[in-house]
């Protein structure tokens, strides 16, 4: 007997698939979508069966939250291009609607006899990045393509957006994964330092050089060197970096012979480099050398559903650390992270599902375990890209869950809008607008038919 999460928005066909899998001796959990998935502990089940569509996110969102945990996907939109991106995006096998029950059941024993199934991805594996938003797409687009070649990334974004796990992305797509990747943040180190800790020294070379010393970068020789906060850089340092990329080699402190060296340099900056140019803080002949492919990591606030995604997977992880199995985000606190805004991004995150794990006294984690400050006048950006303007954002935090807030908007609003306009301000899809109607028995305007 297997544990077998079914994630449909369809009642009919999560009524069908849970009697067939049922009738096999499995134990069957149901949910209608990635958040209320995600509300269980998904390394907990053998198998997760999920749709393709789901509301408010896709199927392949669940494939990095369930990991090791094999997913089968679902879609009605059979084509052998559903097929590859599924495939593509970790999914255990792939299954077109409608489907025949023989058919099915063999895929699910397939994969649950396959003890490989439970493997993380390799394009996946030692990530640790989730997204499902378009941005997140264009940037996983990016890494696979620069983690190939051998050319210098300059990664941009807010302090807290995940920058050094793309570079240990890029780093584990390259040729030099089997090697170390060295990590430094240019910030942390003070001046009189940096150049000793970068290129090393010899004995005697300053007072307090006892010894030789071997720097950051030649212990980063035939691996990755990633150099955080660039444009902390001291303009010396700067020069003898540059050295580095032109030529190659380095000189140690009180070194006469340059030293080959042979690492791919990635860096990363919440600041204007460009800006830092143009005021004489940064040197421009650098600049050029760091910026052959430029990466820009976007900011939570702009990344849609990724932020109850995230949520949900980081209160996974603080729910097995402290041993709160249980633990659930309550509508309100739902609503509360999708509509904060986030200055300190997923870092911010992070941490506010880790006291709410340490604070909620029950089960479920409210607005207040959280302990977030409550902006939300700046609009949400959603995963397709569309923007969700809170013109009544201040009635979805007064203990109003995510349903009643969509009811009461679609109401609100029906006799003036059209239903792409609608499902717009709201930041879903049509398909998706006309489902939760359907859900929550929302009849259509009769003052307005067209959309």
């Amino acid at each position: 007997m297997a544990k077998i999460l079914i994630v449909e928005d369809e009642a009919i066909i999560r009524k069908s698939l849970r009697l067939l899998l049922t009738g096999e001796g499995h134990e069957v959990t149901e949910a209608w979508n990635v958040a209320t998935a995600a509300a269980n502990t998904l390394i907990d089940f053998d198998l997760v069966i999920s749709d393709l569509r789901l509301p408010g996110g896709s199927g392949h969102a669940l494939i990095n939250l369930s990991a090791p945990t094999p997913v089968l996907i679902l879609t009605s939109y059979a084509s052998i291009t559903a097929a590859v991106d599924a495939i593509k995006h970790g999914a255990a096998d792939f299954m077109p609607k409608p489907f025949d029950h023989g058919e099915l059941l063999t895929k699910v024993n397939a994969i649950l006899n396959n003890p490989a199934a439970r493997q993380l991805p390799a394009e996946l594996s030692g990530h640790g990045i989730i997204g499902e938003s378009d941005g997140m797409k264009m940037l996983f687009s990016k890494i696979k393509r620069v983690g190939k070649t051998d050319v210098t990334v300059l990664i941009n974004g807010e302090s807290g957006t995940g920058k050094e796990l793309v570079a240990k992305a890029i780093h584990m797509q390259s040729s030099r994964c089997n090697h170390n990747q060295i990590s430094v943040n240019c910030a942390a180190i003070p001046e009189t330092l940096i150049e000793s800790e970068l290129f090393g020294h010899q004995k005697g070379a300053f007072t307090g050089a006892h010894a030789e010393r071997v720097g950051l970068i030649e212990t980063a020789s035939g691996g990755t060197l990633f150099l955080d906060e660039i444009g902390e850089l001291p303009l010396e340092a700067q020069a003898r970096l540059l050295r580095v990329l032109q030529e190659g080699e380095i000189r140690r402190v009180g070194e006469v012979q340059p030293r080959s060296v042979d690492i791919r340099l990635i860096c990363a900056t919440h600041r204007n480099l460009r800006l830092m140019v143009e005021n004489g803080q940064f040197r421009e002949d650098l600049f050029y050398r760091l910026n052959v492919v430029e990466l820009k990591v976007p900011a939570l606030r702009e990344r849609g559903a990724d932020i109850l995604i995230l949520a949900q997977a980081f209160l996974q992880r603080v729910a097995k650390k402290f041993d709160r199995p249980g633990l659930r985000l309550s509508p309100e606190a739902q609503s509360a992270l999708a509509n904060h805004q986030w200055p300190g991004n997923v870092r911010e995150l992070e941490n506010a599902l880790e006291r709410a794990g340490i604070l909620a006294e029950s089960d479920w984690v409210s607005p207040d375990h959280l302990g977030l400050e409550h902006i939300t006048h700046a609009p949400v950006a959603s995963t397709s890209g569309a923007t969700v303007v809170s013109d009544d954002a201040e009635e979805a935090q007064q203990n109003m869950s995510l349903e009643d807030y969509f009811q009461h908007f679609v109401l609100a609003h029906q006799d003036a809008m059209s239903e792409t306009e609608l499902a717009k301000r709201l930041g879903v899809s049509r398909k998706c607008l006309w489902e939760r109607r359907q859900k929550l028995g929302i009849p259509r305007s009769n003052k307005r038919q067209a959309g």
